[in-house]
């Protein structure tokens, strides 16, 4: 699984950091050649000296073999670009754009962008998240991705199984507003039965998911 992080300033500094840290396969492309040797002097990392927009650099990169791509560039403009090259060049899945402007959000969304934030931890979560062949995903982001929507699979032998709403052990930044049975959608109550198979719609802070997951791998371990 490999992802491409595009812009190596303050932000995509620390977001391949964090990914070489979690022992993810990333490649990082900046345009100014000093950027690049102090950040290939710090991590041990693919690091190309180009422009993000180029197509052959973008190949260079690998980018015809990655699932993700992260354009966090100082420009909202450029961001935007790279996210629609990967997208209409070369297919790619999905496309994370820094956002400096809160006011392009909408834009970039309907532009086709998939995820829109601003936060080194938030951007190298979706791609982690992206890659786990795990039952929890991240469906969309909210307030510059301080609040999600995930979904959760209830597969057999996941710890919510057959346990009433109201037993769970949820964050308090962590809510529970909708599942998904049969194709219909219920609006549950603390008594509301979570069974097999069910898809769980639940609304949480970043720092409350990383908390969720934990607890859900925990449980499984056991």
């Amino acid at each position: 699984m490999k992802s491409i992080i595009i812009g190596g300033g303050k932000l995509g500094y620390y977001l391949l950091k964090t990914l070489k840290e979690r022992n993810h396969q990333v490649t990082l492309i900046e345009r100014n050649r000093d950027t690049c040797d102090e950040i290939a002097g710090d991590i041990d990392a693919d690091i190309i000296f180009g422009d993000g927009t180029d197509l052959d650099v973008l190949k260079d990169a690998g980018i015809e073999e990655a699932e993700v791509v992260a354009a966090v560039t100082g420009m909202d403009e450029e961001n935007l670009v790279i996210c629609q090259i990967a997208k209409l060049s070369f297919s790619i899945g999905k496309t994370i754009a820094r956002i400096n402007n809160p006011k392009n959000i909408n834009m970039f969304k309907a532009l086709g962008v998939d995820k829109t934030v601003c936060s080194t931890e938030v951007i190298a979560n979706l791609i982690e998240w992206e890659f786990e062949k795990e039952a929890l995903k991240i469906v969309q982001t909210f307030e510059l991705g301080a609040m999600c929507l995930i979904e959760i699979i209830i597969e057999a032998d996941h710890p919510w199984g057959d346990k009433a709403v109201k037993a769970l052990d949820l964050h308090d930044e962590c809510v529970i507003v909708s599942i998904v049975r049969d194709g219909k959608i219920i609006y549950p109550r603390g008594s509301t039965q979570i069974m097999y198979g069910d898809r769980v719609l639940a609304v949480t802070s970043i720092h409350a998911m990383t908390d969720l997951k934990r607890q859900i791998n925990k449980s499984r371990e056991k």
